[in-house]
């Protein structure tokens, strides 16, 4: 236990000394601030767009504005320009802001904590995985290619014990990530849009069934419980992405060619989940099931008979296998070849 952790330190010093992880902090902050100005700057016009139209007060008051944007959505479901795919889709949106209005809950207020969860919704199916890649793409192509990996091989530890410290590395700087993205998207936002917002009701659990909402399930929890549960399906991602990514860094000697290779297969499942979702075999791939947030908020999903706890087992699959295959490769091959 203590050469392991031992291992593990010198695993951090390594990964701290390439600076890698201050330049995805940088990428992060810069981000993050971008998207909070765009936010305000969008929320500023839409504002003044509708105070023309419906008058200040009316402007003021959100269940107006919420009626306003149900209108134009079912005008937009009106256009004979709109294929079936995106009706089911605005429809969808139209039924969960109905819901909403019902219920007395402001899909329409910008606080701090609503722009923290909306940042991970968004970020959980490609922004969140390159930032992982960036760390975990050559963690060891990285020092096949140079030949310091040999230096590791030959001191009297198990190559098992050497990977499992390097994986296991992979897994603290992912919990730093995500926690670091929780905390500066917060304090960020926060500047922008006031720092309140987190005991606010936010509906989850919505079901979306042959194109049509189901609000059986639906439960109203506070939005700081509704982030945490965004955040923690963002970290069961990052774990996913990063063990996909490890296994490539351990079969491809070359860090160019192990970044390449997952992010051409990450960028692909964009691709594949809008042109081949009639393909049953598309929902068993990785990248398809990365939208796991989409299950709480209830948004459309583009392959039918998709569900959390379908996607989670194929996650947790892909995972289980990628460690397996990194294991028994990083053991069983003559590396120092």
């Amino acid at each position: 236990m203590i050469k392991l952790f031992s291992l593990i330190e010198n695993e951090v010093i390594k990964m701290i000394s390439k600076k890698r992880l201050l330049f995805v902090f940088i990428i992060l902050i810069a981000l993050i601030t971008v998207f909070a100005y765009g936010q305000k700057q969008t929320q500023t016009r839409t504002q003044a767009q509708l105070s023309q139209r419906m008058g200040l007060t009316a402007a003021g008051d959100w269940r107006k504005m919420a009626d306003q944007q149900l209108i134009d959505m079912k005008n937009r479901m009106a256009s004979p320009y709109m294929d079936e795919k995106s009706k089911s889709s605005l429809r969808v949106r139209i039924e969960q802001l109905q819901y909403n209005l019902d219920n007395n809950i402001n899909p329409l207020d910008l606080s701090a904590a609503k722009f923290t969860t909306k940042f991970m919704e968004q970020s959980i199916f490609l922004f969140l995985p390159l930032l992982i890649i960036m760390l975990a793409a050559d963690m060891v192509s990285g020092e096949s290619s140079s030949g310091t990996i040999k230096l590791l091989l030959v001191r009297n530890v198990p190559r098992w014990k050497i990977l499992l410290s390097k994986y296991l590395t992979l897994i603290l700087f992912e919990v730093v990530i995500v926690v670091f993205a929780f905390v500066i998207s917060a304090l960020i936002s926060g500047c922008f849009f006031g720092f309140g917002g987190w005991s606010a009701p936010v509906a989850t659990g919505f079901k979306v069934l042959a194109g049509q909402l189901d609000t059986s399930t639906v439960l109203n929890v506070p939005q700081w419980q509704y982030a945490l549960m965004v955040y923690a399906l963002a970290f069961f991602v990052a774990i996913v992405v990063g063990s996909i990514s490890f296994m490539i860094s351990v079969l491809v000697k070359s860090t160019a060619a192990s970044i390449g290779i997952i992010m051409s297969t990450l960028i692909a499942g964009n691709f594949i989940s809008y042109f081949l979702s009639d393909w049953k075999i598309t929902r068993y791939l990785f990248m398809v099931n990365l939208r796991l947030t989409d299950y709480l908020s209830g948004s459309f999903q583009p392959i039918e008979g998709m569900t959390m706890l379908f996607s989670v087992i194929v996650l947790l699959c892909w995972a289980i296998a990628a460690l397996i295959v990194s294991f028994v490769y990083f053991t069983k091959q003559d590396i120092l070849a």
